[in-house]
C-alpha cells in the first residue's frame, strides 16, 4: 500500500469498516437459518477476519510515529 494523506485512510478505515457490519449481519443471519451453506458461511467469516485486519493495520497507520 502507498503512502496516503489521514484523509484518504479515515475513508478508507470508514468503508472497510461498514462492510466488517455488514458481514457480521450477514454471518449472524446464515448462521440462524436451517439450510444455510457452510462453504459460503466460512468464506464470510474469512473475508470478517481479513478485513478486520485490513482495518488494524490502518488503525496503525493513523498513530503518528514519535521518536524516543
Amino acid at each position: 500500500m502507498q503512502v496516503q494523506d489521514p484523509i484518504q485512510i479515515a475513508r478508507r478505515l470508514a468503508e472497510l469498516r461498514q462492510e466488517h457490519r455488514d458481514l457480521d449481519a450477514a454471518i449472524s443471519h446464515m448462521a440462524t437459518h436451517p439450510a444455510r451453506d457452510e462453504l459460503q458461511l466460512t468464506r464470510l467469516k474469512k473475508r470478517k477476519l481479513l478485513l478486520k485486519d485490513a482495518i488494524t493495520r490502518l488503525e496503525s497507520k493513523m498513530i503518528p510515529d514519535l521518536d524516543a
